[in-house]
């Protein structure tokens, strides 16, 4: 993996985002999901109160690894290993331990088997999970990657449970708190 690391702002807010690992052009812009991803990713929120400017400063994004993990020779970014996720997990741990986060958004399949099983995306996106990690139970939220190499999100019933977990996610307390309030630290 290469660096260096890509972590948000420091925001003190009730809503974690957990993306998977940054690209190239996250590294660049030191800032995550700066690309297409990010585009589609703050598109959604959009939908639900947060334009992409807000959303960076009221919700907290971490990443299960921090840096990016280089190309795949098939094509697209390399899926970090299983050390290296590991290496990065104390992070995520320890991010978790001090926000203590009334809601998880974990985007992209690396993301959610983070906090829970995943067979299929459709068995857990659009449904409220109680998850526990670094000591703290908190509800989570999955939502799939918005890369446009996915289309699971484009297509049914992808893109259905997407809207449900949006749906969700504007009436959880935690995000109508960070629709009021700046968590800026």
């Amino acid at each position: 993996m290469t660096g260096p690391p890509v972590v948000g702002e420091p925001v003190g807010s009730p809503v974690l985002l957990v993306g998977q690992a940054p690209g190239p052009k996250e590294i660049e812009a030191a800032r995550p999901f700066a690309w297409t991803a990010g585009k589609t990713l703050f598109a959604w929120f959009e939908q639900i109160g947060l334009p992409e400017e807000v959303f960076r400063r009221r919700i907290y994004m971490a990443a299960v690894c921090r840096c990016f993990p280089g190309k795949n020779p098939k094509g697209g970014d390399r899926v970090p290993d299983r050390a290296e996720i590991a290496n990065c997990a104390p992070w995520l741990d320890e991010e978790i331990m001090l926000l203590r986060p009334a809601l998880i958004l974990p985007v992209g399949r690396l993301a959610i088997t983070r906090f829970m099983p995943v067979k299929r995306l459709d068995n857990v996106v659009g449904r409220m999970h109680r998850v526990t990690r670094a000591g703290l139970t908190t509800d989570a939220l999955p939502l799939p990657h918005p890369s446009g190499a996915s289309v699971w999100h484009r297509i049914e019933p992808g893109r259905s449970l997407l809207l449900e977990a949006l749906a969700l996610i504007q009436t959880h307390p935690a995000w109508q708190a960070v629709l009021k309030t700046d968590y800026r630290v």
